[in-house]
């Protein structure tokens, strides 16, 4: 039965590149990890071996560390706009970049009250600490003419410890959960969100300052919105990002709810007054869903943040 390839790509993945920014004796860190995927005129590589049109891989590793030198990382997302551009353009046979990128975020190490005299400021400037929050993402796709950028964040674990519910549910015989008018919501967040910066003509979003609104918003409405449903206050973070964010057309969550289940303390003489919980790690309810602006159309693959 006779064949024919389907769509493929290739490149480097995983390439680890720290940039230190060296501003005196102020350092600043910028620490990603890159993924590079390619695809264009790449049929007779698979049919017949020949690698004519193949930019190796191991040059696009090279590509990224020269970049980090030549452009410096001002955003995970400009580094990736630079990556994706220069791969196109410079190689006819490369039709499409597509640039994966996870950022790990550092801050200074705070002198103690001893030393921050002597060192003059209250953080050493060159000494800092991995935090311990989210990981930083984006991908740039560019086809020559358009652009997609589609950054988010992974592992941002947050929790509300009262203002949730859950009753009202269907039941059948199968059903042993009770009603809880006051529990624990906890979830681990990935989330995406889509730019409407398509272009060179538009004016580009200031990357660092998008992201740290988007989380801001994202947050505050996971703190304040009365939950009845892990479903609700998903819509809830995603509206409050698309209605402040003008630069975001699109955004999607895919949130594990991360259980917490009081224990029964009555074999020990013990009343639980929502004191004492058991937090499970699995099984876990998993809530997705994608939240638009009006009039726009969902581009964000359902399964880019699935667990």
């Amino acid at each position: 039965m006779p064949t024919i390839l389907g769509q493929n790509q290739y490149g480097k993945a995983e390439n680890r590149v720290v940039k230190i920014t060296r501003d005196g004796a102020t350092h600043h860190i910028k620490d990603l990890n890159v993924s590079v995927a390619l695809s264009g005129d790449m049929d007779e590589v698979h049919y017949s071996g020949s690698n004519a049109n193949v930019l190796p891989t191991d040059t696009t590793k090279n590509t990224v560390y020269a970049f980090a030198k030549e452009h410096g990382i001002e955003s995970a997302e400009q580094f990736g706009i630079h990556l994706a551009r220069h791969f196109v353009t410079s190689q006819e046979p490369i039709q499409t970049a597509r640039i994966r990128i996870e950022e790990y975020a550092w801050e200074r190490i705070a002198a103690s009250d001893a030393n921050s005299q002597f060192i003059g400021a209250d953080e050493v400037k060159h000494s800092f600490v991995r935090k311990g929050q989210e990981t930083r993402l984006t991908q740039i796709t560019y086809d020559g003419e358009k652009w997609e950028v589609v950054s988010g964040l992974k592992d941002l674990v947050v929790m509300n410890s009262t203002n949730s519910e859950f009753w009202g549910y269907v039941k059948d015989k199968y059903t042993t959960l009770p009603e809880a008018y006051d529990r624990i919501l906890a979830t681990q967040v990935s989330a995406r969100w889509r730019f409407n910066w398509t272009d060179d003509e538009q004016r580009m979003p200031s990357w660092e300052k998008s992201y740290e609104q988007t989380k801001k918003h994202m947050l505050q409405a996971f703190a304040e919105t009365y939950s009845l449903s892990l479903q609700q206050t998903l819509y809830q973070m995603g509206s409050r990002i698309i209605n402040n964010r003008s630069e975001i057309d699109e955004v999607r969550f895919s949130l594990p709810n991360k259980h917490h289940f009081l224990v029964d303390l009555e074999p020990f003489g013990l009343k639980n007054d929502n004191e004492v919980y058991f937090a499970a790690d699995r099984p876990y309810g998993l809530i997705e869903a994608t939240i638009l602006r009006d009039g726009c159309e969902p581009k964000i693959p359902v399964d880019l943040t699935n667990l």
